[in-house]
């Protein structure tokens, strides 16, 4: 599984797709289309405009939430958010190859994911931000630690994606936790260069060398 990922988000200066592809650009492979409020006409357009440039790029292509436009936005899977649709109700909708994530913010919501049958863990804040409605407690590195201790403690080894206000000068300090990587939206899209600030986070992760874990692109044939 990919070390970095990309979450959408828009701002003064970039569109949804905008973010994506700048974020692809710098070698990110791995783009979560995330569109909180967006109409369905938005949705379909920046959907397929995204999923374009994930095909480009050979990135998996991830919708936040949206379950049902899986399949019509030929995407690799969804993430759930903890008020969303629970992951095993997903998977009984889109079947077994494609990629469901979980949010979790504490031991027992790692443990119900991975007992639904989620195949990654988006987990977090890492600390507070502003792209984040309805936000959960901040972890911290110290409760990055006590999650990972849990995982391992449990047998559950699904991979960890660090989530919420991370910057790049966090990186090196919540890899040594035993997260799995990280997932970003503002450091990059408000960075004066996001192309450059995502090839130097991608460096920063790439020169860790932690042990890649990769899940199999899960794309089904449609």
């Amino acid at each position: 599984m990919e070390q970095l990922q990309f979450i959408t988000h828009h701002t003064t200066s970039y569109g949804y797709a905008d973010g994506a592809r700048m974020a692809l650009k710098g070698g990110c492979r791995w783009i979560q289309l995330r569109m909180k409020h967006a109409s369905e006409d938005e949705w379909m357009s920046t959907g397929w405009e995204v999923a374009r440039l994930c095909r480009q790029y050979n990135a998996v292509f991830i919708l936040d939430d949206r379950v049902d436009l899986v399949g019509p936005l030929h995407a690799d899977g969804v993430h759930l958010g903890k008020n969303d649709m629970p992951v095993d109700k997903a998977r009984s909708i889109l079947g077994k190859n494609y990629i469901i994530g979980g949010t979790a913010n504490t031991p027992d919501d790692v443990r119900m994911h991975a007992s639904r049958g989620a195949d990654y863990i988006g987990c977090g804040p890492f600390r507070f931000t502003t792209t984040k409605e309805q936000l959960s407690p901040i972890l911290g590195l110290e409760g990055y630690r006590q999650i990972v201790g849990f995982m391992k403690k449990e047998g559950i080894s699904l991979p960890l994606i660090a989530i919420g206000g991370i910057t790049k000068n966090d990186v090196p300090a919540l890899l040594d936790t035993g997260i799995h990587g990280i997932a970003l939206s503002s450091t990059i899209l408000n960075s004066a260069d996001p192309v450059e600030e995502t090839r130097m986070i991608k460096g920063i992760l790439d020169s860790n060398g932690l042990p890649v874990n990769r899940i199999l692109k899960k794309k089904a044939l449609l």
